[in-house]
């Protein structure tokens, strides 16, 4: 019924950038709140960032100034721009949205499939 494709992941040298894309689509009649969660080797998947339908974003401290999540709503679109990387950044991202279905009476959790990206010299 929903899809969340996920795009962007790759690996990058410390200091480096990488931008990661999730686009939303199927029977949706409307997305809540749009985010990042990310799972290194061995340890739990944490939330990077998120972001509403106005826009009031949230971050993890350990990507404060150096990540900037944004969407856009009329494409049912996150973005996260990732500046600075380090290698403690390596994980899975993974996409999450809070989407209504069509005929729907409330937000279900959807996950994209996640995207790997790894940051190393």
């Amino acid at each position: 019924q929903v899809q969340l494709v996920e795009s962007g992941g790759g690996s990058v040298q410390p200091g480096g950038s990488l931008r990661l894309s999730c686009a939303a689509s199927g029977s949706i009649s409307s997305i809540h709140a749009m985010g990042w969660y990310r799972q290194a080797p061995g340890k739990e998947r944490e939330l990077v960032a998120d972001i509403t339908s106005s826009r009031s974003a949230n971050y993890a401290d350990s990507v404060k100034g150096r990540f900037t999540i944004s969407r856009d709503n009329a494409r049912d679109t996150v973005y996260l721009q990732m500046n600075s990387l380090k290698p403690e950044d390596t994980a899975v991202y993974y996409c999450n949205a809070e989407i209504m279905l069509y005929m729907g009476t409330h937000y279900l959790p959807f996950w994209g499939q996640g995207t790997q990206v790894t940051v190393s010299s």
